[in-house]
């Protein structure tokens, strides 16, 4: 193993937003100066706070982001001004006043109905979005080992919105596939890793498969990797990883579908690291799955060691713990990066790790993946 080995820290991407971001988030166009100082000055504050806390791969933060799944819908064509109910997660259906007290307004945040053909007209949008980061890092005088940039799958943008124009839903699945192409290429050109963040993946099932057997979910887990690997086509899979999870929301998540009934299918995906919970404590064990279907050679796995669903700060012996486990679970400790569960605030306003704390968290992160490192030495 050697004395040179240092396990890398990340996220998973959404990072607290100020006040009057959220604001602007509502309110101003996203092509105005003003929308665009803001946003610029909130991405040198979190790009300085991620600096700080010492992580090795880094983001915007997704400061000009409503939220992580349906913001793309901003640079696709074919979408009206109505807007799609959402449907409550599984175990949160027979506890009503559990999901108004869990979910309040924010998961009834719809995406938009397409309308017409779905095509991709916003990359200059985008660019600006990219570029953000890079200015950030300049004007702060700060460095990181690598960053990375966010994009939802084909059918994370499915699962939030609806189509009035399509046939079915698997063609609107793959007119996303092959729009999501331009978005994915442009970030990937950009020197960033694209992460797909795919939540369709595992929380798909407590929403949209509810009532579907398992057998029947891993059909559509497998039609939805196709779409993916066709979104993907001209995008080299070591730039990029693969973000599924549960949902993030603190529910009870009894009726979440096992992380091994479905991984295999994940590893059919042309990417290069599978970013998955591992600190909250419905997943805690799934080191043991990764055990017990390792990971496709030249992949890294980015476990979540840190839980974004509590204010409970990780003290860094349990964040080196988690790591360990994993590290021994995968035969390879230079193929970890540690990470967060999720994002710490995906759709916006809904942080349920109070601003401050996020930032102590990530500290402990940091601190945990150190003793973890020598340690695995």
């Amino acid at each position: 193993m050697g004395d040179e080995l240092t396990i890398p820290t990340t996220h998973v991407g959404s990072l607290p937003r100020s006040a009057a971001i959220r604001n602007l988030l509502q309110t101003e166009p996203k092509d105005s100066a003003a929308f665009d100082a803001a946003v610029t000055d909130a991405v040198r504050e979190v790009v300085r706070k991620q600096a700080d806390a010492g992580l090795d791969v880094a983001n915007d933060g997704e400061q000009s982001r409503l939220a992580y799944s349906v913001d793309v819908t901003n640079r696709l064509s074919g979408y009206g001004d109505r807007f799609a109910e959402r449907e409550l997660p599984a175990d949160l259906e027979g506890s009503p006043g559990l999901a108004e007290a869990v979910l309040g307004d924010i998961d009834n945040i719809g995406g938009p109905i397409a309308e017409g053909p779905i095509e991709y007209v916003g990359a200059d949008q985008l660019r600006r979005e990219l570029a953000r980061f890079d200015e950030a890092v300049a004007a702060e005088g700060v460095s990181f080992r690598g960053r990375f940039h966010t994009a939802p799958s084909p059918g994370a943008v499915l699962r939030f919105t609806e189509s009035e124009y399509h046939d079915s839903r698997e063609a609107y699945l793959f007119d996303l596939a092959e729009a999501l192409q331009t978005e994915y290429e442009c970030i990937a050109d950009s020197g960033a890793q694209l992460q797909i963040d795919a939540p369709e993946l595992l929380a798909g099932f407590t929403i949209a498969y509810k009532d579907a057997s398992v057998a029947e979910f891993r059909e559509q887990v497998r039609t939805y990797v196709e779409a993916i690997n066709r979104a993907l086509e001209d995008v080299p899979s070591e730039d990029v990883r693969l973000h599924a999870c549960w949902g993030n929301y603190p529910g009870p998540h009894h009726h979440d579908v096992e992380l091994g009934e479905v991984i295999d299918l994940f590893y059919e995906a042309d990417v290069s690291g599978l970013v998955v919970e591992g600190a909250n404590p419905r997943h805690q064990h799934e080191y043991r799955t990764i055990r017990e279907h390792p990971l496709p050679e030249e992949w890294t796995l980015v476990p979540g060691v840190i839980d974004v669903k509590t204010n409970v700060v990780e003290h860094p012996e349990v964040v080196a713990d988690r790591l360990e486990r994993f590290a021994d679970a995968v035969g390879d400790p230079s193929r970890i990066v540690a990470g967060t569960d999720c994002g710490f605030e995906t759709v916006m306003s809904a942080n349920l790790v109070y601003p401050d704390l996020v930032w102590t968290k990530l500290e402990a992160l940091v601190e945990g993946a150190a003793l973890a490192s020598r340690r695995l030495r």
